[in-house]
């Protein structure tokens, strides 16, 4: 399983490093073969220790080596580090930064060209979901335009956007319904993410096309996170 932390706006320096070695000792301890992913805020990043399962990554970048890009970072930033891990596409970057599909596929480009393992986000708003699962897909669909879904290190998180941050969490048959279609056309892991949390982890994971989850405010605290890497092993 994938068991993602995105910290979004969240965590310092200082916290990161202590939030990850805390995750780092408990999977040493704990013996976890979970693939644990963190992506914090880009004044946090750093070069980490960590066990080999466990990798850091940047929650977004301009797709340029470095340039005129004020407030952006870029390959030469994330390199320093020596990082090759990115989200893209995620919902907050589509809805509330007004980044366009075009960009995205940008992006995807340029970092599937240098390697990087990619976790692109995909989700419809709460009015597409009201339409039903063809609206569903459909409107998923535009958001995979320009994307070599073949890439072999990609991994795709559907998150509906009206589930992230606002405690809403799609049930587990409207999961599993859109993780059915999209796995006619997507081959890559599939991760889940709106509003997970310990208390609903093993019934996401549990479903048949389900991959991994992809964790906003739950996993900002390091027990919590922790909490649900333990479930992922004990399945």
């Amino acid at each position: 399983m994938i068991i993602a932390s995105n910290f979004k706006t969240n965590h310092t320096r200082a916290s990161t490093k202590h939030y990850l070695q805390t995750l780092d000792t408990f999977v040493k301890e704990s013996g976890s073969k979970q693939e644990v992913l963190v992506f914090p805020p880009a004044t946090a990043l750093d070069s980490f220790e960590l066990a080999e399962n466990i990798r850091v990554g940047v929650q977004n970048a301009y797709p340029v080596e470095k340039g005129s890009f004020t407030g952006e970072i870029g390959l030469e930033q994330i390199d320093e580090f020596g990082l090759k891990t990115i989200l893209i596409g995620h919902s907050e970057r589509r809805h509330i930064m007004n980044e366009t599909q075009e960009l995205c596929a940008k992006k995807y480009d340029f970092f599937k060209a240098q390697g990087f393992e990619i976790v692109y986000c995909i989700g419809e708003p709460k009015e597409v979901r009201e339409e039903g699962i063809d609206a569903v897909i459909a409107y998923n669909e535009t958001q995979l335009e320009g994307i070599d879904l073949l890439y072999d290190k990609l991994i795709v998180a559907y998150e509906p956007v009206w589930a992230i941050g606002t405690g809403l969490t799609a049930s587990p048959e409207q999961i599993e319904e859109t993780l059915v279609k999209l796995r006619e056309k997507i081959k890559a892991p599939l991760l889940y993410g709106g509003s997970v949390k310990p208390a609903n982890t093993k019934e996401i994971l549990q479903l048949p096309n389900c991959d991994g989850v992809l964790i906003g405010t739950a996993s900002w605290d390091v027990e919590n996170f922790c909490e649900m890497i333990e479930i992922a092993d004990s399945m």
